[in-house]
């Protein structure tokens, strides 16, 4: 897949997630571009699966690529980042998910990242 169509592809799911859920996270646009299945993204929150990258399919060059083109979205838009922090499900004690194999915390970052539709009135504040 080009670069250019994972854009459209990316602006597509994004616009469609924004519409239905008022925001958009990277793992929910994953699921919708069919990268990673509903039961992959369970599985890795019970701990069954270390990263979630392990379970994506593709590229990772290509899916850093979807990632900085959520993220370039978001801002045009004017969608407002909330980062989020993902614990585990399940018996024992709650830790905190990995996305990627090196745990890299500027990519934790890009996939921890939700976008949000700002409330009607504050387009202004920061």
């Amino acid at each position: 897949m080009t670069r250019k169509k994972i854009e459209q592809r990316v602006r597509r799911h994004a616009s469609e997630l924004v519409y239905k859920k008022g925001y958009v996270s990277p793992v929910d646009l994953l699921v919708k571009m069919e990268r990673v299945t509903p039961k992959q993204v369970n599985d890795w929150r019970l701990k069954k699966i270390p990263y979630l990258e392990r379970v994506i399919v593709g590229n990772l060059a290509k899916l850093n690529h979807a990632l900085k083109t959520l993220n370039k979205f978001a801002n045009e838009q004017n969608l407002k980042p909330s980062i989020t922090v993902y614990k585990s499900w399940g018996k024992g004690p709650k830790k905190r998910l990995r996305f990627s194999k090196s745990g890299n915390p500027f990519m934790e970052k890009l996939y921890s990242t939700h976008y949000v539709r700002k409330k009607q009135g504050t387009e202004s504040e920061d």
